[in-house]
């Protein structure tokens, strides 16, 4: 008869002898939370994170303790995708006391109307499962949006589906739509989770990289990649972590490659509503490019309501269906009262965009101008609430090492940008900031960086 194991909350273990150099990240291992490969069994970050094997020698007793668990177990296509940066670099930003411009997230509220919106659907008993494919009041409204967005009309029960934020509509449009050995093509740098779900799909990976100072599609590389084997191209407009925009000639000229070649696109679109230099185009709206996209959005980075995970997937009904077979068997149903809220929210006047822009424009000017006067190299961000700079002047190694002194000696969050390459060395020159933050929280960000940060 097998024993049975009772799971409890880790507690994190932290003996006054470890004291890190480096990155650390933290794996489950049922009553214990330790840091990276004090045994072989705990996972590290995805890439490039140094690691402790000497804190089991400075701690006897952990090291027993250890001893009796059973190693954690991951399926093979899933051993290389350990804790994300995002998690780890969070986790440093409170044990450091340091300002967290690395993460993505607001630390501020979203508008009070959205809020009450599903205070009041919750006192109103909408609290059970919702239709798998969503509410379809808020189904109404992404359509209502879609149609003043790109022009085109869309048929809400038959062509859009509502998911557990847009990364789970990553995960049921890859798991939905692309079989074992089809080929995908992606921008590097890209959101981490795309090539997580692309390994769980089964899929190859082709990975085109976008390049300092404007990060510009490198057509004639794309052309020699797509193959008869090409499934899908992913793009994501305006573009994590760059700040990227398509332009108009780069989305038609993929567009035209993608009809030649009868490709699909999956295009993530969540920061469409934070385009500062440019208009925000909708690979769907080209011409004959609705057949074949599916278009991936979200609430929470347009109405600073990250934590509610409500997402979308636009497509016509044959690419439609694959997505909701997956998306059925990844969560069935979203958070019921948070979609009666959301469509609330997209229904806002065009007014608050305009506000929205406005201020966030006024944040990046904060930071982008401190970063200039600190010392970096900041690059061009067109859009989304990130910009990445050239951290080289100030003498550290790569992108890793300098994020460490960054945290450790100036006490600022920022994320190494080697993580979201398939060679990391593409990206050890580069480091990503955000300015989602209160405009003093930014301020006081960039007096520590010119108090303490010096080129070297």
């Amino acid at each position: 008869m097998r024993s049975q194991c009772i799971w409890t909350p880790c507690k994190v273990l932290t003996p006054l002898s470890f004291k890190p150099s480096s990155f650390f990240t933290f794996s489950f291992s049922k009553q214990l939370l330790l840091p990276d490969k004090s045994v072989a069994a705990i996972s590290s970050t995805r890439r490039g994170i140094s690691s402790y094997p000497s804190l089991m020698a400075s701690s006897p007793s952990l090291k027993d303790a250890v001893s009796t668990q059973q190693p954690l177990q991951v399926a093979k296509r899933l051993e290389k995708f350990k804790t994300t940066i995002f998690t780890q670099m969070s986790s440093l930003a409170i044990k450091h006391g340091a300002i967290n411009l690395g993460q993505g997230f607001p630390n501020f509220d979203g508008p009070e109307f959205v809020k009450e919106a599903a205070i009041q659907a919750i006192k109103d008993g909408k609290n059970q499962y919702a239709r798998g494919y969503g509410v379809p009041d808020f189904s109404s409204a992404i359509a209502e949006r879609f149609k003043k967005d790109t022009g085109l009309v869309v048929d809400p029960e038959k062509e859009i589906t509502v998911t557990s934020g847009c990364t789970e509509a990553i995960a049921a449009t890859m798991l939905g739509l692309i079989n074992p050995g089809e080929e995908v093509i992606l921008f590097a740098p890209f959101y981490d989770s795309y090539e997580a779900t692309l390994s769980m799909a089964g899929a190859k990976i082709k990975c085109i990289t976008l390049r300092p100072p404007d990060f510009a599609v490198p057509i004639d590389e794309l052309k020699s990649a797509i193959t008869q084997d090409t499934r899908a191209v992913l793009i994501n407009t305006p573009h994590n972590p760059t700040g990227k925009m398509f332009s108009r000639e780069e989305l038609s000229t993929i567009a035209s490659l993608c009809i030649e070649n009868d490709v699909l696109v999956f295009t993530d679109e969540v920061y469409d509503k934070l385009a500062f230099e440019m208009d925000h185009i909708s690979m769907a709206s080209l011409p004959g490019m609705y057949e074949r996209t599916v278009t991936l959005n979200s609430l929470g980075k347009t109405f600073s309501l990250t934590g509610w995970k409500i997402g979308w997937a636009i497509a016509p009904p044959h690419l439609t269906w694959g997505v909701r077979q997956a998306h059925s068997f990844l969560t069935f149903a979203t958070s019921t009262p948070m979609q009666w809220a959301a469509a609330v929210a997209l229904r806002a006047p065009e007014s608050y965009y305009v506000e929205l822009k406005r201020d966030y424009m006024a944040k990046k000017e904060i930071l982008v101008e401190g970063l200039e006067a600190v010392g970096f190299k900041v690059f061009p961000s067109s859009g989304t609430y990130f910009v990445v700079v050239d951290h080289t002047p100030f003498g550290l190694e790569n992108d890793i090492a300098f994020c460490e002194y960054l945290i450790k000696e100036v006490g600022v969050v920022a994320i190494p940008t080697s993580v979201f390459y398939l060679n990391p060395e593409d990206g050890k020159n580069l480091v990503r900031f955000t300015f989602c933050k209160d405009e003093g929280t930014l301020r006081a960000a960039v007096d520590r960086m010119k108090e303490k940060l010096k080129r070297k």
